[in-house]
């Protein structure tokens, strides 16, 4: 096993700093699609997971129950439902979608929806009662005591959000299916990684994963550490500050963003 891990781990660094165009376009192409994936399911999911969180009405267990039970769709059968959607002689065929990068975020943004939703709802659900009864008394209306009560609980949405993006950046299914995995053009870190081991190249297909276990591992904790300055009274300049050394120290070391591929 360590003949593996090792050449795998000197095989991820020299993969980062060797400036190379296709791995920081793969990764880049990572980034975009599960980050435009999140973004589009967040547009429907918290208006829905609010909904389901603060109001109540007929059928809204059931409803909740669905979207729990859809967290763990797999993703190899929601891409070939999209497959058969997208390809030139399903419905929205004359869109274009199959193959392409923003093919697979539709795919992703679907994928992750359920997840937002129930998070979210459980989470508004889950929210202080005695807030609500408090807005209500002083006069707030029903609208400013739901806004009070998701700024509440807006870690917990953040936590579901990040969770979703997770899920998204480590799905092979959709990608594969509806991507194709063409070299260039709409190959991820996941789909290379299968790729590569498909190939035999096992320490390739092993420095990919630790870079994207990386990139993971990075938002998560920078995220924490965000939540960790909101509660200190310095906590916007800091991160601000944060932000600014960090931008710096990307242009100075990479200079301009890699150029994709296109051969």
């Amino acid at each position: 096993m360590n003949d593996i891990i090792v050449p795998a781990l000197k095989k991820a660094l020299e993969l980062i700093f060797s400036r190379d165009p296709e791995v920081y376009a793969t990764v880049y192409r990572s980034l975009y699609v599960t980050g435009l994936a999140t973004l589009l399911s967040c547009l429907w999911s918290i208006p829905i997971a609010a909904v389901l969180g603060l109001y109540s009405f007929r059928g809204k267990w059931v409803i909740k129950g669905i979207f729990s039970s859809l967290i763990g769709v797999p993703t190899v059968a929601l891409g070939l439902l999209l497959y058969l959607l997208m390809s030139h002689m399903g419905e929205f065929g004359s869109l274009h979608l199959l193959y392409t990068l923003n093919g697979i975020a539709i795919g992703e943004s679907i994928l992750v929806t359920p997840l937002i939703v129930s998070f979210t709802s459980n989470a508004l659900g889950a929210a202080d009662i005695q807030l609500r009864d408090l807005s209500l008394t002083l006069g707030a209306s029903r609208l400013r005591t739901n806004l009070a009560i998701m700024r509440e609980t807006i870690w917990s949405m953040v936590l579901a959000v990040s969770a979703a993006f997770n899920r998204g950046f480590g799905e092979l299914g959709v990608a594969t299916i509806v991507g194709g995995n063409l070299a260039g053009l709409t190959r991820v870190l996941t789909t290379t990684i299968a790729f590569e081991t498909n190939e035999g190249y096992f320490d390739e297909a092993m420095a990919y994963a630790i870079i994207l276990m990386a990139i993971l591992l990075s938002i998560t904790l920078v995220i924490n550490f965000v939540e960790w300055l909101m509660q200190t009274e310095m906590g916007w300049p800091i991160i601000f500050r944060i932000i600014r050394w960090n931008l710096q120290a990307l242009v100075f070391a990479f200079g301009k963003p890699p150029v994709q591929n296109k051969s």
